[in-house]
C-alpha cells in the first residue's frame, strides 16, 4: 500500500539566513495493505512532513513515495493518490471548509462524484462513528476543539479511502473520545481492511498497533512490534519519548532488582506479574523513595484564602437565535491562592468557556466572577485582567508581532513601563522558560510548536499575573516537551506562589500535578475535590466520558482481587514504593 525509498525533504527557514533544514532524511519503509502502523517521534522529528509526503501535499526532493502503486510525483494521478489515502491533520481548523457540520463531512464525497443518496448515508454513518450525529446542523465554529477534530475525522471516513493517515488527530480529544476514535480505526482496519497510519504522542495508542516506527531528527531509527519497541526503554527516552505508564513502572521495578522477564504493556499483564512476584515470595530490600511532587503538595496543602470565586455562573452563546447554546449552568467554584487546580471534562463540557470568564474575555449571562476581590465587570475589569493570565489551546493564535521580543513585551507596552524594566521582565521570563536569548529577534512564526508555546507563556508571565490559566498546554507536545512545561509550571507555583488552573485531557498529568480537580459535565460542575478523591470515583468518571491513570486502574484491580493496598495511587513513584513494600512484606520483611 505504502512504499518509500530513500526519501529526503527540506525546508528553507528564515531564522538563520535562509538556512536549509532537512526535515526527512533517507526514509525507507513499507506498509502493507491492512496494517495498523503507529509513528512516534519528538516535535520536529519529521513526522508531519512525512505524512504530507504520503498524501502528495509535498513531493520529495529525493527518493520516491509510492501509494497503492502510484508515484506521488505523477501530477496526472495525484487525485487518485489522495482518493486512496486520506489525511487528518492535527489542527482541525486547517481542514474544515463548510458552514455546517454535515456539509463539511459531505465535501469529500461530493468531490468524488458520489450520488447524493449515498453521500447522505455516508455522512450519517461517519458522524455516528465519531459520536457527532447530534451536531449535524451546527456551525463548526460553534464547536470545541475536540468536537472539530471529530468532524475532521468523519470527513475522511466518509470518503472510505484505502488508507487513513492521522497526524496527532486525537490530541484534542477527551479520553472517551480517543477511545472511540481508536475503536473506529481498529474496526475499519479489522473489518474493511483499511490501512491505518497513526502519528501520536499517546503511548497507549501505540500499544494497539501491528507495527511501531520511531522517527528521530528526520530518520526512522526504530521499527518493530510494540513489544519490541517498548523493550528499549532508555533508547525511547533518549529520543525524547516515553513508554506506557505501566511499562515504565515495570522497568523501574526491574532496575531496582525485582526479576521481571518481559516488560508489560497493559494493566492486566502487570497485575499478573505482581501476583506472580507475591506468590514467589521474592526477597528484596524495602524501597525508600523521596516523596513525590503530589505527596509533597498533599502534605503542605492546607486551607487557603480564595483568589477566585465563581457564583451561580451561567453562559449562553447566541441567545435568542436559532443556534442558542447553553454552555454553562449555575457554576459555583472557589479557587484558592497558591493551589494548582485541574479542570477535566468531556469534549464540549464547558471547560474552555468557564476559564474565559476568569479574566473577562466572556461576560457572564448570569452569576458573578470575583478575582482577588475584583469583579469581572465595569471599571474593575482592566485591573482584574492584569491578575489573570490565559494561555489558549493554540499558542500560535496569540502570537502576532514581528519578533519574539516584541510579542513578549506587547502587554507591558500598554502599562507605561520603562524600557529597562520591560527588558528585565523579558529576560527573567525567558530564563524561567528556557527560551534562548538568540530567538528574541526572530519571527515567532518560524519557531517550532514547542517554542511557540513557551513564547506564548512568556508573554503572559511578564505581566506577573497572580493566576495563570492554561487550556490544554501540552496538547500536541511530545512527552519530553510536556514534562518540561510541567516543570516550568511547578517552579512558578513553588517559587512565585502563582495560582495555576489547567485544563487537560491527560489524566496522568492531572494526577501527578494538581492539588484539586474540578469535573465538568454538560456545562455543569459535577464535583470538585482533592485529586486522590476525584480519581477514586472511577465509575462516575466513566459516566462522564473520562478515565483514570493506568497506575490508578492497576491498584484498583489489585484491591478488587483481594490485595489490600492504598486504593488511589496516582504516580509511578507511589506505585513503585507500594509494590516493593508488598513484596518485602510477603517475603517476611518487617511491616
Amino acid at each position: 500500500m505504502i512504499k518509500t525509498d530513500d526519501v529526503y525533504y527540506e525546508y528553507i527557514t528564515h531564522i538563520e539566513d535562509d538556512l536549509v533544514v532537512q526535515a526527512v532524511k533517507g526514509v525507507s519503509m513499507s506498509i502493507e495493505q491492512g496494517q495498523f502502523v503507529v509513528i512516534l517521534g519528538r516535535n520536529g522529528s519529521g513526522k508531519s512532513t512525512l505524512a504530507r509526503l504520503l498524501n502528495g501535499l509535498l513531493t520529495p526532493r529525493k527518493g520516491t513515495v509510492i501509494i497503492d502503486g502510484i508515484d506521488t510525483r505523477n501530477d496526472e494521478l495525484i487525485w487518485e493518490v489522495r482518493k486512496n489515502l486520506g489525511l487528518v491533520l492535527q489542527n482541525p481548523d486547517n481542514q474544515i471548509v463548510a458552514t455546517t457540520v454535515e456539509e463539511d463531512v459531505a465535501f469529500g464525497p461530493e468531490n468524488l462524484g458520489i450520488p447524493p443518496l449515498q453521500i447522505r448515508n455516508k455522512v450519517d454513518e461517519s458522524l455516528k462513528m465519531v459520536g457527532m450525529e447530534a451536531y449535524s446542523d451546527y456551525s463548526p465554529h460553534m464547536l470545541s476543539g475536540g468536537q472539530k477534530q471529530r468532524i475532521a475525522i468523519a470527513g475522511i471516513l466518509a470518503m472510505e479511502p484505502k488508507c487513513i493517515v492521522l497526524d496527532e488527530a486525537t490530541s484534542m480529544l477527551d479520553p472517551h473520545g480517543r477511545k472511540e476514535v481508536m475503536d473506529v480505526l481498529k474496526k475499519l482496519n479489522r473489518e474493511k481492511g483499511i490501512t491505518i497510519v497513526l502519528i501520536t504522542h499517546h503511548m497507549d495508542e501505540a500499544v494497539e498497533a501491528d507495527q511501531v516506527m520511531v522517527m528521530e531528527a528526520g530518520r526512522l531509527t526504530l521499527k518493530g512490534t510494540p513489544e519490541q519497541i517498548f523493550e528499549n526503554v532508555e533508547e525511547i527516552r533518549r529520543a525524547g519519548l516515553d513508554v506506557p505508564q505501566i511499562t515504565s513502572l515495570a522497568y523501574n521495578l526491574k532496575k531496582s532488582g525485582i526479576k521481571i522477564d518481559k516488560l508489560p504493556l497493559n494493566v492486566q499483564d502487570m497485575k499478573n506479574i505482581i501476583k506472580g512476584l507475591l506468590s514467589r515470595k521474592t526477597s528484596i530490600e524495602p524501597l525508600h523513595l523521596s516523596s513525590t511532587y503530589q505527596e509533597e503538595k498533599n502534605i503542605t496543602q492546607g486551607e487557603s484564602e480564595p483568589i477566585i470565586k465563581v457564583r451561580d455562573l451561567s453562559h449562553v452563546y447566541l441567545p435568542g437565535s436559532t443556534f442558542e447554546q447553553r454552555a454553562l449552568n449555575d457554576i459555583n467554584l472557589t479557587v484558592n491562592k497558591g493551589e494548582i487546580l485541574g479542570i477535566i471534562g468531556h469534549t464540549g463540557s464547558g471547560k474552555s468557556t468557564l476559564i474565559q470568564h476568569f479574566n473577562g474575555i466572556l461576560k457572564a449571562t448570569s452569576g458573578t466572577i470575583e478575582v482577588d476581590g475584583l469583579k469581572a465587570e465595569g471599571k474593575q475589569l482592566k485591573e482584574l485582567r492584569q491578575k489573570v493570565g490565559l494561555i489558549f489551546q493554540y499558542p500560535e493564535h496569540q502570537l502576532f508581532e514581528e519578533t519574539v521580543y516584541k510579542d513578549i513585551i506587547f502587554g507591558l507596552t500598554r502599562q507605561g513601563m520603562s524600557e529597562e524594566e520591560m527588558k528585565a521582565r523579558v529576560f527573567h521570563a525567558i530564563e524561567i522558560l528556557g527560551i534562548s536569548p538568540e530567538l528574541l529577534e526572530k519571527s515567532p512564526f518560524e519557531l517550532s510548536g514547542g517554542q511557540k508555546r513557551r513564547v506564548a507563556i512568556a508573554g503572559v508571565l511578564v505581566m506577573e499575573p497572580k493566576v495563570l490559566v492554561l487550556d490544554e498546554p501540552t496538547a500536541g507536545l511530545d512527552p519530553q516537551g510536556s514534562s518540561e512545561v510541567f516543570k516550568i509550571l511547578s517552579n512558578l507555583n513553588k517559587q512565585d506562589k502563582t495560582t495555576i488552573i489547567i485544563i487537560s485531557h491527560n489524566m496522568e498529568e492531572i494526577a501527578a500535578f494538581c492539588d484539586r480537580v474540578a469535573v465538568m459535565h454538560k456545562g455543569s460542575l459535577a464535583f470538585c475535590d482533592t485529586t486522590a478523591n476525584v480519581f477514586s470515583r472511577y465509575e462516575e468518571l466513566k459516566n462522564y466520558s473520562l478515565d483514570i491513570p493506568k497506575i490508578t486502574e492497576l491498584f484498583m484491580e489489585l484491591n478488587n482481587s483481594g490485595y489490600q493496598t492504598q486504593k488511589t495511587v496516582l504516580t509511578i513513584e507511589e506505585a513503585q514504593k507500594l509494590i516493593t513494600g508488598m513484596i518485602y512484606k510477603e517475603a517476611g520483611g518487617v511491616d
